[in-house]
């Protein structure tokens, strides 16, 4: 049988004792704060934004790269606008709105 010879007093054993209580009135100060339900929810909400902010700038990425190439169809490499695509695009804009407003005028007079 080993023996284990302890060569602290009892004053010291008592101070770890000591010690060791408050250690583990901490732990367990620290798990009731994170197991509250504030807590919780307070994660859970935390959580939603970042997933939110992460989602909104993937889609400001994705949003800037279309205008880009959308830009770089009507504007030449100078920055000087492409006639021969913006024409055809502003008539058919002019086109589809003269359509909406006769088509809207019809409508009242019934």
């Amino acid at each position: 049988m080993a023996e284990t010879s302890d060569t602290r007093t009892p004053a010291q054993i008592e101070a770890d004792i000591k010690r060791r209580r408050a250690v583990l009135a901490e732990t367990l100060d620290e798990i009731g704060v994170r197991v509250h339900p504030k807590t919780l929810v307070g994660d859970a909400k935390a959580k939603v934004a970042s997933d939110i902010d992460r989602t909104l700038g993937r889609a400001y990425v994705q949003v800037n790269r279309v205008v880009s190439e959308v830009r770089a169809q009507f504007v030449d490499e100078d920055g000087a606008p492409r006639m021969e695509r913006v024409l055809p695009v502003a008539l058919v804009a002019v086109g589809v709105v003269g359509l909406l407003v006769v088509g809207g005028s019809r409508r009242r007079k019934r």
